[in-house]
């Protein structure tokens, strides 16, 4: 309480440097948590008890509306489709796609003296081969790009093989076969290799247990701060919640799981305050993209995971990228404050590094801006001119301001039509003022000609400078 008590007395000292907790859930959508959307079907208490305590955005975006580019993002500081992958995702036998010497944020915080551990799901390729096999070292992998620890899956949970790898060693090999599962809605993932006694509704639970036995180890050596990666499995396919959630929400099972994952974040905050770390932890809590909450979920349920944004996971509306974002640092951050800032999660790279100090080379961090200030109370004006979205069918759409201008006719993901061809003399793309039409349903293409030609001059440069964030001055 002292925080909030003192004010600026208390939210600017920081003695040491925080250990830094980032928990990301695997679409979950903007409109999934009560302290997001009021009207949500699930109950969410411990998001809510933590947006009470933390600072909450409400223009934060994943840089890609699928998992893959996001993850590339989150770690390099760099938007993915600047790397080899144009569009779509990752299975889960792919080559490594981070480029070798290429900084990630857990490189750049073991630098600082940081130790790393990241568990859960991966999903950006294992080793060189075409295909990997998992009977050899995972490398390159986490082990390569900075982790000192790593326990987790591969990609998906719908994705096979289904086993464990720990740093660069599978756990168990997947000398099994599953033939899968498609029904009902949600509980879904594919045929294939599974390593033997692997349990598919077992790994969310499995995952938090790692979490806290790693914060609790952490702990018998508190002189080192430490960046703990929680990248969680669910709420993605297979809907698989315990049976103790079975029936929590008013949303179907997709609901109930999403119940699971805030359950999992209590138990994360609940270690946290058990070992005396949470004083000095900054915890972001924020997903990977939009919620995977089709025409057809809304029909049987009235939550609405994306609550009003259009569209869904994978699409260029902002429901394929608008996300949930909660900052807590006691002390720095002040609670139960909200935040407007547009911000993108390769935001990470420059704000960790500039908590701890490190200056980042101009071949870094291309995409990634310092929200620092912005979590201090600071300033509240834009750190961002700008963000570009792109969709798992690999359309572009840069956002400026209220502006935002899509390079294509369609959702470009999930929501049909994904595509449209345009008709003679019509839009061949779609432009929305999002402060007057934040639902993305009048199409101002044809009428505002002038913005359509500023902002697609803007993108074609980010595109070819290799890089949108201010470079160091330093340099």
């Amino acid at each position: 309480m002292a925080g909030t008590a003192l004010g600026t007395t208390t939210l600017n000292a920081a003695a040491a440097p925080p250990n830094i907790v980032y928990i990301l859930a695997d679409d979950l959508g903007w409109g999934d948590l009560r302290c997001y959307n009021p009207k949500s079907g699930v109950p969410t208490p411990n998001a809510d008890r933590l947006a009470s305590q933390a600072m909450r955005f409400t223009d934060m975006h994943s840089p890609s509306a699928v998992c893959t580019p996001t993850r590339y993002g989150i770690m390099t500081g760099r938007y993915c489709w600047r790397s080899s992958l144009k569009k779509g995702v990752l299975n889960g036998y792919s080559p490594n796609l981070i480029e070798s010497g290429r900084m990630t944020v857990p490189d750049m915080l073991k630098s600082q003296g940081y130790y790393t551990a990241g568990l859960g799901k991966w999903h950006l390729g294992l080793g060189n081969n075409e295909k990997t096999d998992f009977a050899k070292p995972l490398r390159p992998g986490p082990a390569t790009h900075g982790f000192d620890y790593y326990y987790g899956i591969p990609a998906s949970l719908d994705m096979d093989p289904y086993v464990y790898f720990e740093n660069d060693r599978t756990v168990a090999q997947p000398t099994e076969t599953t033939p899968g599962e498609n029904k009902p809605r949600g509980v879904f993932w594919r045929g294939g290799g599974i390593a033997p006694g692997f349990s598919v509704p077992g790994v969310l639970p499995n995952l938090t247990d790692k979490a806290v036995s790693v914060l609790q180890a952490r702990a018998k050596t508190p002189s080192q701060p430490f960046f703990l990666y929680l990248a969680l499995t669910a709420p993605h396919t297979p809907w698989v919640p315990e049976e103790r959630f079975r029936g929590k929400s008013q949303a179907g099972t997709y609901g109930d799981f999403v119940a699971a994952v805030d359950d999992t974040l209590g138990r994360v905050m609940k270690a946290l305050h058990d070992t005396g770390l949470a004083s000095n932890t900054l915890v972001i809590f924020t997903s990977d993209n939009g919620a995977d909450w089709k025409v057809e979920d809304k029909a049987q349920f009235p939550h609405r995971a994306n609550a009003d944004w259009r569209g869904e996971k994978a699409d260029i509306w902002d429901g394929g990228h608008r996300i949930p974002f909660l900052a807590r640092w006691p002390g720095q951050i002040k609670p139960g404050s909200v935040s407007g800032q547009l911000g993108c999660l390769t935001d990470l790279m420059a704000t960790a590094a500039a908590i701890t100090g490190y200056k980042l080379p101009a071949t870094a961090a291309e995409d990634s801006f310092n929200l620092l200030p912005v979590l201090k109370g600071k300033t509240t004006k834009p750190i961002r001119d700008s963000i570009v979205h792109h969709s798992v069918d690999g359309i572009f759409s840069i956002r400026k301001g209220e502006w935002k201008l899509e390079l294509g006719l369609g959702s470009g993901g999930f929501t049909k039509p994904a595509k449209e061809e345009p008709v003679p003399g019509g839009p061949t793309g779609q432009l929305y003022n999002l402060a007057q039409d934040p639902g993305e349903t009048r199409n101002l293409w044809s009428e505002r000609q002038d913005i359509v030609k500023s902002l697609s001059d803007l993108l074609l440069k980010q595109q070819a400078q290799g890089f949108s964030a201010i470079r160091p001055k330093h340099l």
